[in-house]
């Protein structure tokens, strides 16, 4: 009986080590692919934009997109936003409800909206710019079905 005690002992204590071995690898490998943005945000609070809001360590699991890479319809709209206006349709600036839940959760009125103007349409389009009071600017092309944090 004390014979097998130790073999059991002497099974255990290596397995018990590898384990704590492969869950300090996990970590480490988790590290390496975590998901972290450097850089700053083109920036709007009710109308104002600041080159200096930085969007490090935000974890809001939203794909990013740089602002020299939205089309020159959202720069504009940017650039608006940037002089407080004034904005095309009378939607502008006005309170965007996050009702989708894709945007993370804030309280009611923390998000502004903003129309991107959309060539050829007809009514004021799919495009859209959202500003939260921190700053931050999500685009979406599909009307709040997907969005992109800004960056600049």
């Amino acid at each position: 009986m004390l014979q097998r005690a130790k073999q059991i002992r002497d099974g255990f204590i290596p397995a018990v080590f590898g384990l704590i071995v492969l869950i300090a690898l996990l970590s480490v490998l988790a590290g390496c692919f975590g998901a972290s943005s450097s850089g700053s945000d083109a920036a709007s609070s009710h109308g104002t934009l600041s080159a200096t809001a930085s969007d490090a360590g935000r974890r809001d699991g939203l794909p990013t997109v740089a602002a020299s890479d939205l089309p020159p319809e959202a720069r504009a709209t940017m650039a608006l936003i940037a002089k407080g206006g004034p904005y095309p349709y009378r939607q502008d600036d006005g309170v965007f409800g996050n009702r989708e839940r894709i945007l993370p959760r804030e309280p009611s009125g923390y998000y502004r909206e903003y129309t991107v103007v959309t060539p050829g349409s007809k009514d004021r389009g799919a495009r859209r710019i959202i500003a939260g009071k921190d700053g931050t600017l999500y685009y979406t092309s599909d009307h709040y079905d997907s969005f992109r944090r800004i960056v600049q």
